[in-house]
């Protein structure tokens, strides 16, 4: 463990600890060799000496170190110093694409492609790398704040190979791809799977498989049909209905073959939201569901295996009947207690693996929280008594039961010592829901001891600490303290709510004298802009045109049969949204119509009326000239210029040399 100011390597000074994991603790420190924050996830030291952990820590540094791409999270170094193993990566200021679905509720049809987008082409990049993610979840997708999307995670990465991959890990199960539920075959095909519930979930709100029990829904991924995101997102488009439907087929052959192929119709669905033109491949034998009982048993199974071998001789033997004309399997009654017994044992293995690697592999956080990326549950908490704490103790206090705090003023009192808690809300004993924030009073001691007489009217008093109070608390707060206050500033913030105090001049803990006046910069917000309009306007002009306007832009292209090439075909956000100042607009460039090839035909040879016939129906123009020849018979084609077989544009234009045939003779006449 490094403390705070600790330097690793002489170059990375740790400035605070910002999450930890079953595995390992990640820190936030500077890189002062090239001026930039870092994060630092580094393995705990009761692990250090553990082949087995050390091996699957380094697992994650090897599987990412060589990636190197806008949209996955960077691997800068990996060492030991102390004799702790270290990994340093990317710090992404942002919070969990898992986050943002859950504050949104759900995501436009737009916003989730263009998501998808980033995450496909960081993914895509893994895989030309022969790394294949397996564990694609909102979790591990970071949005950062100027709006860039970053896949994070690669711990249980494996690289890509021609075997089959028989993991002990399942990645998380709501996600995961029925080939993986059941310990098969294991490639790009399985990361596309589970991008496509991601996306689902994006447009819908929801994933479409829930169960009381993780092997549920792991059974569900082998069995159970996918309702149409569609169902539930009644606005979403045709197009990206399809592409979600496409990327979840149980079968890997029905999929996308690539994530190139996927981002190829994630791209067109922007530009042709409402066309179906997404093609899956028949079903053989037109069965919807891929995996039999003898499959999803094969989930069970791992787990009901080594059971079985402990309690075989505490069974009564006739739990052991067999039916003559069906040796080999269970009777009825085994089979139920063996089902029976499966989920239990599989519930109990799936948990501790799930546990094990949330702690192992949830631990990457943005680096302004600390928070889990768990899912938020109705947990309830006995709110303590804080009353008598400072501030910091307080916090502390409350942070450790996930509770958090906020400051309701200052108050007078002869009985609480200056800077303690008078009061809180909700009161000590009560029942409170995880991550409630507790308000809390605090003294400004006694109201006797802070006056002044015309004798001592040149004392001085100390700022009091008014950050985060609204603007109405903290002027009573001042006002309680006898500290005059005069101009009040406005700032946009991302940080601190609307209407509350950023700020102070002076700052806490600053001597005042009677005289002095005080000055709060009280938070606007976040800044909002209004989106122009760029559509139709040159790549360039629709660039400069968003960035005059405060925004990010991400350049998308698309064929277009109607937009000229280098014009813009759409935006997203549209023309008109109010969003965040400095967000990112994706606009999508225009291509210009696709052009297709064509060969060309060998006409040489033919009359000339065949090749201009030939070559019309190969979509092509013709023109021709004409020269004599001794060898070739008049009217017919000579040669051709583009030869035969050359790759032409449809609709280009064939030269052809015709014969006159042979030359008229001249004859010398004499006299």
């Amino acid at each position: 463990m490094f403390e705070k100011g600790t330097y690793i390597e002489g170059r990375y000074e740790i400035l605070d600890q910002i999450g930890t994991g079953g595995m390992s603790l990640v820190y936030k420190a500077l890189d002062h060799t090239l001026n930039r924050n870092v994060a630092i996830k580094v393995l705990k030291s009761e692990f250090a000496q553990d082949p087995q952990f050390l091996a699957k820590f380094q697992v994650e540094a090897q599987a990412a170190a060589g990636l190197n791409h806008p949209n996955i999270v960077n691997i800068y170094d990996v060492g030991q110093e102390r004799g702790e193993n270290y990994i340093v990566m990317e710090c992404i200021e942002g919070i969990t694409l898992k986050t943002y679905i859950e504050k949104k509720g759900r995501l436009s049809w737009k916003e989730s492609v263009s998501i998808a987008i980033q995450v496909a082409k960081g993914i895509e990049d893994a895989h030309h790398h022969q790394v294949v993610h397996r564990d694609i979840k909102p979790q591990n997708i970071m949005i950062s704040t100027d709006g860039k999307v970053k896949v994070t995670d690669f711990g249980i990465a494996r690289a890509a190979s021609t075997d089959t991959i028989n993991s002990d890990v399942m990645g998380s199960v709501h996600y995961i791809s029925p080939e993986q539920a059941r310990n098969g075959f294991v490639d790009g095909k399985s990361d596309i799977y589970s991008l496509g519930i991601v996306m689902y979930e994006m447009v819908t709100g929801r994933v479409p498989f829930t169960a009381d029990t993780p092997v549920a829904v792991a059974v569900a991924h082998l069995q159970d049909d996918i309702v149409e995101p569609g169902v539930y997102a009644s606005d979403l488009p045709v197009a990206l209905n399809g592409i979600i439907m496409k990327c979840t087929q149980k079968s890997p052959d029905r999929r996308y073959q690539s994530m190139s192929d996927l981002l190829t119709d994630l791209k067109k669905s922007l530009v042709n939201p409402n066309e179906n033109f997404v093609v899956i491949p028949a079903s053989e034998g037109a069965k919807t569901i891929l995996y039999n009982t003898d499959d999803v048993n094969a989930v069970r199974a791992r787990a009901v295996s080594s059971m079985m071998e402990e309690d075989r001789a505490e069974e009564d033997e006739e739990e052991y009947d067999y039916d003559d004309d069906d040796k080999g399997f269970l009777n009825p009654r085994m089979e139920k207690a063996m089902t029976i017994m499966g989920i239990v044992v599989v519930v109990l293995i799936l948990a501790i693996v799930l546990f094990f690697l949330g702690s192992v592999l949830g631990i990457f956080k943005s680096c302004g929280s600390s928070s889990d990326d768990t899912e938020v549950t109705s947990e309830t908490i006995t709110v303590p008594d804080v009353s008598g704490m400072t501030y910091d103790e307080a916090k502390e206090a409350l942070n450790e039961l996930n509770l958090g705090i906020s400051k309701a003023g200052y108050e007078y009192s002869d009985t609480v010592a200056e800077g303690d808690i008078i009061s809180q809300d909700p009161a000590s004993g009560e029942q409170a829901e995880a991550n409630t924030t507790v308000s809390v009073t605090i003294s400004n001691g006694s109201e006797s001891s802070s006056g002044t007489t015309d004798s001592d009217s040149t004392s001085s008093t100390t700022m009091i600490d008014v950050t985060g109070m609204s603007e109405d608390a903290a002027k009573t707060a001042l006002d309680a303290k006898g500290i005059t206050y005069g101009t009040t500033t406005y700032e946009y913030s991302d940080t601190v709510e609307a209407g509350n105090v950023i700020s102070t001049d002076p700052a806490s803990g600053t001597a005042l004298s009677s005289s002095t006046t005080v000055t709060l910069t009280v938070s606007r917000g976040a800044k909002t802009a209004s989106v122009p309009s760029v559509t139709g306007l040159t790549k360039k002009k629709a660039k400069s045109t968003l960035k005059d306007a405060g925004f990010s832009v991400d350049v998308q292209t698309a064929y277009s049969d109607t937009v000229e090439s280098g014009y813009v075909i759409s935006q997203s956000p549209t023309a008109g949204s109010t969003v965040e100042y400095g967000s990112t607009i994706t606009i999508v460039v225009s291509q210009g119509a696709e052009v297709s090839y064509t060969p060309v035909p060998n006409v040489a040879g033919n009359s000339l009326a065949t090749a201009k016939t030939t070559l019309s129906n190969y979509g092509l123009n013709c023109t021709y000239t004409e020269e004599y020849s001794d060898t070739v018979e008049s009217g017919v084609v000579i040669s051709q210029s583009p030869e035969s077989g050359t790759e032409v544009e449809d609709g280009s234009t064939v030269t052809l040399v015709v014969s006159l045939g042979p030359a008229a003779s001249t004859v010398e006449v004499t006299q």
